[in-house]
């Protein structure tokens, strides 16, 4: 339900005015045109979602992979229909986060920009830093010197930032009619210098293609427009990868079946060798260390024809369990051999209560340490999913959001913080404290921590590539 009313942008009424009234094509609609088929991978289709400064779906632009001319390509495209493609702080992140897959896996970048520029009564929280808005111009400028392409299409208003977008790309077009470009539109020059100037004058493709020359191509409609980019990418010699066909066998059980699989309690860990049956190709999978710390299970098997280290979750995550992740991480990193990580961290035991319970307990943070130096310095690809519970240290350990993996995807029923909140214990009151007020207290946090424990609390703020569902796993 939450992708359907993504997909619709800003809804009915905003789409039906920005491609009636304004005669522009509807950003999925662009996409369309310009991919090479429909099947692209969405990153973050729900980063915006129910935040603070009010809903924004798809944080007005989205942002995914997809192929041109047999190219793989990303793409950030802002969508009018919300808020005018005004830039938000969850924008700013949004298009941060793509411009670094591009970076990490040398793929050509386009950028659909029809956009009013950043959202000025948020100006705070995405100007200034480095991890802000300009930090989307200093990627252009550092992907440009990576000789990694970067093509824009002015597709309607481009203000203030959005100017400055496709200005830096290597190529540029511009559509006749809908797109403009300027750091101001009319109505500042008409408060600044009292001078009244239409928005085709004063940055209008024709402008901008003989006058001023900040665009490369001349387009008369979108439809040219998309076909003048194919045109673009064909002639960028930038080979496409070579894509060898592989034979592979799907597995013996089907991954509808996750769906069922995708484990709604945490209490419990459910075996995870009945989730990779149903994700390796042949359901094959060579186990390492199989009878040496269990609650991690190991080994090498086949993703639609590719080779793939697997580290999944079965328990907690033990002393033994801990030093054989980290012995096979570093297989994987000296063989070259990409790693996919299935989170599903156990709650904690008790804490302990004895020396020798103590003792174990700091063994455990030792061997924890030591995987997570391995995760943390193994130069291969890293893909992380989370399929239940996330929580703590063991996240770190399993190549959380924080530990940079390649890509990070949930399913919709996990959950990810730094404590799961139905396993606090009652603390103990002091002699003259207010139980009733401590008690209160403490089912407030419990309460807090489970909202934002959420999967789609923690995919609205970007903390993770998206929301996949259990049986499109394996093709995502």
């Amino acid at each position: 339900e939450l992708l359907e009313k993504v997909s619709k942008g800003g809804g009915e009424d905003a789409i039906l005015r920005h491609t009636q009234r304004n005669k522009k094509l509807f950003v999925r609609e662009r996409l369309k045109m310009l991919l090479d088929d429909e099947s692209f991978l969405e990153l973050s289709p729900l980063a915006g979602l129910n935040m603070p400064y009010g809903d924004v779906p798809a944080a007005g632009c989205l942002t995914g992979i997809g192929k041109i001319c047999g190219i793989w390509c990303v793409f950030m495209a802002n969508d009018a229909t919300v808020k005018g493609g005004t830039i938000y702080p969850i924008g700013v992140k949004k298009q941060l986060r793509a411009q670094e897959v591009a970076m990490q896996n040398r793929l050509l970048s386009v950028y659909l920009v029809d956009s009013g520029g950043a959202f000025l009564p948020l100006q705070s929280e995405l100007f200034p830093d480095k991890s802000d808005g300009g930090r989307i111009f200093y990627n252009e400028a550092i992907m440009s010197a990576m000789k990694i392409p970067q093509v824009a299409v002015v597709c309607g208003s481009c203000v203030a930032g959005g100017a400055y977008v496709p200005t830096m790309a290597e190529e540029t077009v511009i559509i006749d009619k809908i797109g403009t470009l300027f750091l101001a539109g009319p109505p500042l020059v008409k408060a600044a210098t009292g001078e009244n100037v239409s928005p085709e004058d004063l940055g209008g493709a024709q402008l901008h293609s003989k006058v001023s020359g900040c665009s490369d191509h001349f387009a008369s409609s979108e439809k040219q427009a998309y076909e003048c980019v194919r045109n673009i990418i064909s002639t960028l010699s930038y080979e496409p990868l070579p894509e060898e066909f592989i034979e592979y066998d799907g597995p013996l059980y089907s991954s509808d079946e996750l769906l069922g699989l995708a484990p709604q309690g945490y209490s419990y860990t459910l075996p995870v060798k009945l989730i990779l049956s149903r994700l390796m190709d042949g359901s094959r999978f060579q186990e390492f260390k199989a009878d040496y710390g269990t609650t991690l299970v190991t080994g090498f098997g086949h993703v639609e024809g590719h080779l793939v280290g697997i580290v999944a979750n079965n328990g907690e995550l033990s002393h033994d369990a801990s030093l054989k992740g980290c012995h096979f991480v570093q297989l994987c990193g000296q063989r070259s051999i990409p790693i996919l990580f299935f989170q599903n961290t156990a709650p904690h035991a008790a804490e302990p209560t004895s020396i020798s319970q103590a003792e174990a307990h700091t063994n455990r943070l030792k061997a924890q340490a030591s995987m997570m130096a391995a995760v943390a310095c193994a130069a291969v690809p890293k893909i992380t999913i989370v399929i239940g519970g996330c929580y703590g240290s063991e996240s770190y350990v399993m190549c959380g959001r924080s530990f940079s993996p390649n890509f990070l995807f949930l399913w919709p029923n996990a959950r990810v913080a730094l404590v799961d909140s139905r396993h606090f214990f009652a603390i103990p009151k002091a002699e003259d404290s207010d139980c009733k007020g401590d008690e209160s207290e403490l089912n407030h946090l419990k309460e807090k921590l489970e909202e934002e424990s959420s999967a789609f609390y923690s995919s609205a703020r970007l903390w993770d590539d998206g929301i996949i569902l259990p049986q499109n796993t394996r093709r995502v």
